[in-house]
């Protein structure tokens, strides 16, 4: 069973930025969506950025022009960049890749306070 790792979250600084890592164990045939979701403590999963296999990106309104998804040149390797993080971005943040298959993430926590 295919397994997405996610690396990068932590505890920040208003105004500061990380950088979310996201890579599966094996194989993942046929991906057609990469994407990035978002939890806060009470509240239900949230989609924050996505990718298509075309190319595209899109964002949820608050997080627009200040994260940005991307991948590696092999697409082996999902990102968030997250700059200009405030405290409402405080959440467990999942990747998503949907192909042949529907994988999450395990989860990483990323927390914005001073």
């Amino acid at each position: 069973q295919v397994q997405l790792v996610e690396s990068g979250g932590g505890l920040v600084q208003p105004g500061g930025s990380l950088r979310l890592s996201c890579a599966p164990s094996g194989s993942v045939f046929s991906v057609y969506f990469m994407g990035w979701y978002r939890q806060a403590p009470g509240k239900q999963r949230d989609f924050v950025a996505g990718l298509s296999g075309g190319g595209a990106t899109n964002y949820t309104i608050a997080v627009k022009g200040r994260f940005t998804i991307s991948t590696d040149n092999t697409k082996d390797t999902l990102y968030l960049q997250m700059d200009s993080l405030r405290a409402d971005d405080t959440a467990v943040y999942y990747c998503r890749w949907k192909g042949r298959g529907d994988y999450w993430g395990q989860g990483t926590q990323v927390t914005v306070s001073s």
